[in-house]
């Protein structure tokens, strides 16, 4: 409940005085320990990103996507030419520095700027990607690059609710789940109902910490199997 009230003792929201509206993110690589997100360039990235996921076993990857699966590498080529001239969403190519490949990609969307409010979507990771210390540390870059470099207030995740696989990674990466909204979406001839995560300005420092907990490399044994998970780290 607010504490604060206006003249006519109503509850009100917290006031914001020095508020300003946040910059439109840039287009600028982010650079980790394991690896670097670059916006997307499709004459740069397209063929080993078309090759990385073609490591996957059939198109179950881009039954929740929007987009894909792709007939070939043309195909994919002139889907990748087409979002890497996007603003909003603003793509990112993730390379793995130990390979120098591109694994995957993921974007920032409905940019609202005056509100500082952005979605991360579109995320695209690769078998060569998933379940690595890569894949959680390009969520970490960019959701680091939001709240530290753009001063944003308010980080969001949304998915088909019947998306187990991204409603499980949102929780572990530290959203708040916040509800369903029905029949939110139509795409691929099909209703969806899409459930919101976010995390808030507030919350980040937390998040923050624990991510950099996980991913110092004294979490990791010598196969580079995480000694606590991040799940664990919050919870301590």
């Amino acid at each position: 409940m607010s504490s604060t009230t206006n003249i006519y003792q109503q509850p009100i929201g917290e006031p914001l005085p020095e508020w300003t509206a946040r910059p439109q993110p840039p287009r600028v690589s982010l650079d980790g320990r394991y690896c670097r997100l670059e916006p997307l360039d499709a004459t740069r990235h397209a063929a080993g990103l078309y090759d990385a996921y073609s490591r996957a076993d059939g198109g179950r990857d881009w039954t929740y996507m929007s987009a894909g699966p792709f007939a070939d590498a043309t195909a994919y080529r002139e889907y990748a030419e087409r979002t890497a001239a996007s603003r909003d969403p603003l793509h990112y190519a993730v390379i793995d520095l130990k390979t120098q490949r591109a694994v995957g990609t993921l974007a920032l969307m409905r940019i609202d700027a005056a509100n500082g409010v952005i979605e991360v979507g579109f995320v695209a990771f690769s078998p060569l990607l998933q379940r690595t210390p890569v894949s959680t540390e390009a969520q970490y870059l960019l959701m680091k690059h939001v709240f530290d470099d753009l001063g944003y207030r308010r980080y969001e995740w949304k998915c088909d609710s019947l998306n187990e696989r991204s409603r499980r990674t949102a929780e572990r990466l530290g959203f708040q789940f916040e509800g369903i909204f029905r029949q939110a979406i139509v795409y691929k001839g099909r209703s969806r109902d899409t459930a919101w995560f976010s995390v808030i300005d507030k919350e980040w420092p937390a998040r923050r910490a624990e991510f950099e907990q996980w991913l110092a490399p004294e979490n990791f044994d010598e196969q580079g199997v995480q000694r606590r998970s991040l799940t664990e780290i919050r919870g301590a």
